[in-house]
């Protein structure tokens, strides 16, 4: 259940790649996967600010098209494995972006809830909540006093022209409610690809989990990642 979570929440940032052919260090990043090093991100100050091209309601399919365990068999994140009953399984959800002064915004709440429904079903997931005074800090509210808490740590964006949208966010998390707290660290780094046909967004996304100092495998992993996971993403509009 914990990887099932995690791999939600890494999802949750739902952003990606799509042949981008400008050079920048982010879809350079992309394009070494499965070949991956240490998050090139600032300190995430506020929230993240999208293209107008994002406003709206949206019907999103992500399908997960590879996996990596960079340093198996020495460490192996648990689940990882059953993750592979997720390749090439399209999962549709419903997500929308808001206007936040200036910029539109992703609705955390309304988006990560639904993704978790996708992947969980609706029984073991009874909300998800954004701290109202901090947009970066997340916290999803499962059966059986359980909690997930996401908090957005780093960022970094690029918009190479003005139909492509490149972002990497890098969170701690915090899984509460098993025998013994469970951490970790996340980064998705993304690139949108916005199109005039249909689906009129697409993207390719790279999440990579790290351990977090906790773990009694962190000396062994150190700023590699133990895990990796690409999707592809399609984003067709919602009818009015």
């Amino acid at each position: 259940m914990i990887s099932r979570i995690l791999s939600i929440v890494c999802a949750l940032i739902v952003l990606l790649w799509n042949g981008v052919a400008s050079a920048s260090p982010l879809s350079d990043r992309l394009a070494q996967f499965p070949d991956w090093d240490k998050p090139i991100v600032q300190a995430a100050k506020g929230d993240l600010g999208y293209p107008d091209w994002f406003a709206g309601d949206w019907q999103v399919t992500t399908t997960l098209i590879d996996l990596a365990a960079p340093i198996a068999p020495e460490v192996v994140t648990p689940g990882f494995e059953s993750n592979r009953a997720y390749l090439n399984q399209p999962i549709p959800f419903a997500v929308r972006f808001v206007k936040a002064g200036r910029q539109w915004v992703s609705d955390r709440a309304y988006n990560g809830l639904n993704l978790a429904k996708a992947y969980l079903g609706d029984r073991p997931v009874l909300a998800v909540k954004v701290d109202p005074s901090n947009p970066n800090r997340q916290i999803t509210i499962l059966r059986d006093d359980r909690q997930l808490v996401s908090l957005v740590t780093g960022r970094a964006v690029e918009s190479p022209n003005a139909d492509t949208f490149l972002t990497s966010e890098v969170f701690q998390q915090e899984f509460r409610g098993a025998p013994q707290l469970y951490f970790n660290t996340v980064e998705t780094t993304t690139a949108y690809q916005h199109l005039a046909g249909t689906p009129e967004i697409t993207a390719d996304q790279v999440t990579a989990i790290y351990l977090s100092p906790q773990d009694p495998d962190y000396f062994k992993a150190g700023d590699r990642p133990v895990a990796l996971y690409r999707y592809r993403l399609e984003f067709a509009k919602s009818p009015e």
